[in-house]
């Protein structure tokens, strides 16, 4: 195990290198200089090339991008002052810290994902199983049918409705916001219950499908007859044989959904008004700010990666099918 988690984990930082020398020499092909964005509208030459030395930007492209990197990991001297590890420099809109604003907003994407994960993933998993359970049944086609709809709708358009209804016209659900959960649970509870709700309904009609499919499939398998064959009840070889086969594969798609929701739910983030990692990364690419684009991009990817790396473990542990080399 050992072995393979110091392997996987070497891949992943080549993975993350490769992200973060892609994104910043793409970001150099677009027609915007971002020198003068830091200027602002009424900037005179003399303005401009004193920015341009402050942030770095007079030197060639290949040695920012190592500066860039040697920052991440030693921190980094700017004109303003030095910047302590991990340093993704500063902001060329507001000149604050990249680092500082990513910690600022990532609590905000971090509530919001680990809730809503939770809420479809046991929502998910046990409407799924109890379709398999009762499969041919009016309960397992009220539920596929149910779930085939719900795979159908998108966040943007069940965001907008149900602020209508349940804020504007009810008025039983409070607008949701972002409050810290040291500052009280439960207005950090309301604030996001309602982007939980609806974050969870898309996902929940994925995992309520692929776990019926799956507990039906390791229903078939010759081993889970075997159990039928010796006397076992049926609830034994529901969940001790059939359920440890099935949930391999969901705790795959999990960990790389829980990933990358922790990189930034964009859109959910939009349409509920809340300042997290994707509004965030919308904003930097629309102003072309590098460093936090930059900042966003490795730290995004980073929660991928690791999430991806804890899963195959995870996946080793529940299927004593798989070897690690």
């Amino acid at each position: 195990m050992l072995r393979f988690l110091t392997r996987r984990t070497l891949g992943a930082i080549v993975i993350l290198v490769l992200i973060s020398a892609i994104t910043f020499f793409l970001f150099f092909a677009v027609p915007s200089e971002p020198a003068r964005l830091a200027c602002g509208k009424n900037c005179d030459p003399e303005s401009l090339a004193l920015i341009k030395q402050n942030l770095g930007l007079d030197q060639p492209i290949p040695v920012q991008y190592w500066k860039f990197m040697v920052g991440i990991v030693a921190g980094r001297d700017f004109a303003v002052g030095h910047c302590s590890a991990p340093c993704f420099g500063y902001s060329f809109v507001n000149n604050e810290p990249v680092w500082d604003t990513i910690v600022d907003r990532f609590p905000t994407t971090l509530s919001l994902a680990v809730g809503g994960a939770a809420v479809f993933l046991l929502f998910g998993v046990g409407i799924g199983m109890i379709a398999a359970w009762r499969r041919g049944t009016w309960a397992d086609k009220l539920v596929s049918s149910l779930s085939l709809i719900g795979s159908s709708l998108q966040v943007y358009f069940v965001g907008v409705v149900c602020l209508a209804w349940f804020v504007s016209g009810l008025g039983i659900l409070e607008q949701p916001a972002y409050h810290p959960f040291t500052a009280g649970p439960g207005a950090w509870f309301k604030g996001l219950l309602l982007p939980w709700l609806v974050l969870s309904l898309i996902f929940l009609a994925d995992y309520t499908r692929m776990t019926r499919s799956q507990m039906v499939e390791q229903l078939q398998e010759e081993h889970v007859r075997a159990a039928r064959a010796k006397g076992l009840s049926g609830r034994t070889v529901f969940f001790r044989y059939a359920w440890r086969g099935a949930i391999a594969p969901i705790v795959t798609i999990f960990g790389i959904d829980l990933g990358s929701l922790l990189g930034g739910a964009m859109i959910t983030e939009y349409t509920f008004t809340l300042h997290g990692m994707g509004r965030l990364a919308v904003e930097s690419v629309q102003l072309t700010d590098l460093p936090m684009l930059m900042g966003v991009m490795l730290v995004s990817a980073a929660a991928i990666v690791v999430f991806n790396i804890l899963v195959d473990a995870v996946y080793a542990l529940i299927d004593p099918r798989v070897r690690l080399a």
